[in-house]
């Protein structure tokens, strides 16, 4: 057998043996009960009907039709199958008959082969004599693949070391030649290839006669991506969820960790996804999503700053200790929030309203007077709330 007729049988190759089904008299007989081909090929579906002729004085007329699904109980022909059109032809010989039966030989057709082709295919044939009409049960079933290429690394002292096998649910019909492509060009032959992988790098396979239909690509990770949900300022005490893809075949696995200094990272989770159920400021920080397959990996960091409102702010009185008339006394307040709070500063009156005294976290009384005894209070405030905190200060006169 030549490499190429061996290719082909390997691109369409029929299993099993020869399906008849009917009766005495009407009969059909399929040249295989399964058919695998690959995914862009053409495959040929083959059957012989025979039937009685046994009305001696009326010609018999036959019509034929291969059919996959029904509508309303009819089976809908092949060649008016909107989801075929283009694509699927059927055709028969002549009928030849002997004694008082009659057969014909017919083919399907199929080209441009697509996943959704895979399905149970039936022939049916319909005379002009009453009741003459007959379905070849249970059919031939169809299974479109594609090539698909197998990862191994036989050598584990060696992580670059690849072993590739090309490989197809098909079987091998006829032991056809395979040519390997790296980067989609032709770098060998054989079922098997061993590169020395490189991270940049992708690799399919093909029949020979058929590079078109190539296997789908493997390749290491590429640099992946990371998307926060909910978008925009992330508040503390909500929900967020990080998710980390990337182009990978085979898929990619994902490890998050959180960068603690520059040579130590925290283990946080195994998965896609990283979730905080509620979310706090410490846990502000920078994130890396690791992908790796069997071919390499990538990495990449994504930085979140969890915004909170002021802590209650603290208030210090500079010089400490007895403030005496006359001298120079600053109030000075501070609160940890994210972002930076802005202050105001209020003294509280008599009857408990308040008087504006300065914006700013400094209060200051460069010639302090009793008059100014009495309790301030300092409002800390961001874009997620505000805190307050009250201060007595108390003069000494001379």
């Amino acid at each position: 057998m030549n490499l190429r007729s061996a290719a082909r049988g390997f691109l369409a190759f029929l299993l099993s043996v020869p399906v008849l089904q009917g009766n005495d008299e009407w009969t059909v007989t399929y040249s295989s009960s399964n058919v695998c081909a690959l995914r862009g090929a053409m495959v040929e579906i083959n059957c012989t009907y025979e039937y009685p002729d046994d009305v001696q004085y009326r010609p018999t007329t036959v019509t034929t039709l291969w059919f996959t699904k029904e509508d309303n109980h009819q089976p809908v022909d092949l060649e008016h199958d909107t989801d075929s059109t283009g694509r699927v032809k059927s055709s028969c010989g002549e009928v030849s008959c002997s004694g008082s039966r009659c057969h014909e030989i017919c083919t399907l057709r199929i080209k441009d082969l697509r996943q959704s082709d895979s399905a149970v295919y039936k022939f049916r044939f319909t005379t002009n004599q009453p009741g003459g009409e007959y379905t070849g049960d249970p059919g031939v079933t169809l299974s479109v693949t594609d090539l698909q290429v197998k990862v191994s690394f036989p050598d584990p002292t060696n992580p670059t070391g690849a072993e590739l096998e090309c490989h197809s649910m098909c079987g091998l019909a006829g032991d056809p030649p395979y040519i390997w492509f790296r980067n989609g060009q032709n770098v060998g032959q054989g079922v098997n290839y061993s590169p020395s992988i490189q991270s940049e790098e992708s690799y399919s396979c093909a029949v020979e006669g058929y590079e078109h239909l190539h296997s789908p690509l493997v390749y290491a990770p590429r640099t992946p991506s990371v998307t926060v949900s909910p978008s925009g300022e992330i508040k503390e005490g909500s929900r967020v969820t990080l998710s980390c893809s990337s182009d990978a075949n085979p898929a990619a696995e994902y490890t998050w960790f959180k960068d603690i200094t520059d040579r130590y990272s925290r283990h946080m989770n195994q998965g896609p996804q990283l979730i905080f159920s509620y979310i706090l400021s410490l846990d502000s920080g920078q994130y890396r999503c690791d992908a790796t397959n069997k071919l390499g990996k990538k990495s990449v960091t994504k930085s979140i700053d969890v915004k909170y409102a002021p802590n209650t702010p603290s208030v210090t009185v500079r010089p400490s200790g007895e403030i005496e008339e006359g001298s120079s006394v600053t109030l000075s307040c501070s609160s940890d929030a994210n972002p930076a709070a802005e202050y105001t500063w209020f003294k509280v009156n008599a009857d408990r309203s308040y008087k504006k005294m300065n914006q700013g976290p400094l209060l200051v009384f460069s010639y302090i007077v009793s008059s100014d005894s009495g309790q301030y209070r300092c409002e800390a405030q961001n874009t997620i709330g505000k805190r307050s905190v009250y201060n007595s200060i108390d003069v000494k006169c001379e």
